[in-house]
């Protein structure tokens, strides 16, 4: 399961490597995945408590899926270079990345920004990213691939993921505007092209 995620995270990379994507907007992911990144160092401390999943969304949400699976993956494989690399990395790699994408489509529907639903949405996250992380668990871990077996599990992370729906609640409700209107500025920017007139004298 494990390799078919790796698979799955390297075609990403490569359909992200193909697309055709100007350096304005390559940086801009990059800039949003060391935000992502470096977010968690200073919060390991807090279970769970991070702006990470909070800054993936908004990437996604103004910048597209791809932008927002690019961030996540980064953002995850890079910040595990400072808190610890594991077999874990790559499921909270596609779990941001996830993040990202399901963003990118949300903004790709939306009509204007909604703080209440972006903040839902950014909540609902906290509770999704620990499903996935218990599915690796279970999936790893357990002698007995039973759905109860798996069940126990989301019960027992159920206070840790409280805490970060709670995290990501807090960032989305507090920053989540003024985010979305600095990306989508910068999207803006980096769409325009310029025209040289001639000069037809």
């Amino acid at each position: 399961m494990t390799l078919l995620i790796i698979i799955f995270i390297a075609f990403g990379l490569f359909i992200y490597e193909k697309k055709n994507i100007n350096s304005k907007q390559v940086a801009m992911i990059s800039v949003m995945s060391a935000l992502g990144a470096l977010g968690r160092i200073p919060f390991a401390a807090i279970p769970n408590v991070q702006p990470t999943t909070f800054i993936v969304i908004v990437t996604g949400y103004c910048m597209g899926p791809l932008a927002g699976f690019i961030t996540g993956v980064l953002s995850a494989g890079v910040s595990n270079f400072f808190l610890g690399q594991g077999p874990w990395t790559p499921w909270q790699m596609i779990a941001w990345g996830l993040a990202g994408v399901s963003a990118g489509f949300a903004g790709k529907i939306r009509i204007s920004f909604n703080r209440i639903g972006f903040t839902i949405f950014c909540g609902a996250w906290g509770f999704l990213f620990g499903w996935i992380m218990n599915f690796w668990t279970w999936y790893s871990y357990t002698a007995s691939h039973t759905f109860k077996g798996y069940l126990i599990l989301c019960a027992a992370s159920f206070w840790f993921d409280i805490l970060h729906a709670a995290g990501n609640i807090i960032f989305a409700w507090l920053f989540g505007a003024e985010f979305v209107n600095i990306v989508s500025r910068f999207k803006k920017k980096m769409s325009l092209t310029y025209v040289q007139e001639e000069n037809c004298e």
